[in-house]
């Protein structure tokens, strides 16, 4: 005897989910995550909606061609292939973007300038709870820098040092087209064994070489400077280091690092030599896989790779 179907009884408490319904809602989520991010400028929201925007075409696309049966394939292997669309897809548009960058003019490690506009701390609210809070935790500002980066677009950054002049924070403000700015933040203490730690949560890709003497660990998705400092301290405390004051101001020793960072990541071809970046750009074919990949892992997984 045939079992009924219960769920289409008058009264039942469960019923069938339907895909559509399902896509239609990580639609509005995705939209919702969008708008939101506009103000808040989080990377954790901006890997969800992604991750959505991804299910929604993959699965989005299989549900059409199922109702209009254009292809006849099963639902779950459509949903497959036009998720490899979308890798594929993304890939040729972050591949392009990486060339365009390439043989721009805009340079990879920019060069600072002494910011003397008084321009640099943006008059939003959590800037500002920022700065308080540097002032809680005894930290001074030392200088405000700035570099342009094409177009007249600046990145504008603050320079923070505590009372033992050990411990540098500098504060990066990455203007977005809609109005937002990204925060970021990079901790340096140079140590008495020649060493320097950088501990930063940039979420933009670098995948280039960094010195020996480097010892770098990005953390893109803690937003937080109180335990971006506190993971900093510890790294200095597990490696046994003694840190020792900076004697050189954040203006010289930023652009000596930049001038370094270029010198290093030409010598181990990660860029051309300057005489073939005219012709091949900047960024050699090695460089450009490492920046792709480096790319999908900040953009979905909120992670960068470990330099240590």
């Amino acid at each position: 005897m045939a079992v009924p179907d219960r769920t289409a009884e008058p009264g039942s408490s469960t019923f069938p989910v339907e895909i559509p319904y399902l896509i239609l809602a990580a639609i509005v989520i995705s939209f919702a995550l969008a708008q939101i991010n506009q103000r808040v400028a989080s990377p954790l929201l901006a890997i969800a909606d992604r991750w959505l925007r991804w299910l929604v075409f993959a699965f989005g696309a299989a549900q059409i061609c199922q109702d209009f049966e254009l292809v006849d394939r099963p639902y779950w292997v459509l949903a497959l292939v036009f998720f490899l669309v979308w890798f594929l897809g993304e890939t040729l548009m972050n591949w392009l973007s990486i060339h365009a960058l390439s043989v721009s003019p805009l340079p990879l490690f920019p060069r600072y300038v002494i910011n003397q506009a008084g321009d640099e701390w943006p008059t939003q609210p959590r800037p500002l709870r920022l700065r308080d809070w540097f002032r809680a935790q005894g930290f001074k500002q030392i200088q405000a820098l700035k570099a342009e980066i094409g177009g007249g677009i600046y990145l504008r950054v603050s320079v923070y040092q505590d009372p033992a002049a050990t411990t540098r924070v500098q504060v990066t403000f990455i203007p977005r087209s809609s109005g937002a700015v990204n925060i970021c933040y990079s901790v340096t203490t140079l140590t008495a064994d020649g060493r320097r730690f950088v501990t930063d949560n940039l979420a933009v890709p670098f995948a280039g070489f960094y010195p020996e003497s480097w010892s770098v660990e990005r953390v893109p998705l803690c937003r937080s400077l109180a335990r971006l400092l506190e993971r900093h301290r510890a790294r200095l405390a597990r490696a046994g280091a003694t840190a020792v004051a900076f004697t050189v101001e954040p203006h010289a020793d930023l652009n000596s690092t930049q001038g370094e960072l270029d010198r290093l990541n030409t010598e181990l071809g990660f860029l051309h030599s300057q005489p073939d970046r005219e012709d091949l750009g900047k960024i050699t074919h090695e460089g450009c896989y490492r920046v792709w990949k480096e790319i999908w892992m900040l953009n979905y997984l909120g992670r960068a790779a470990r330099y240590e």
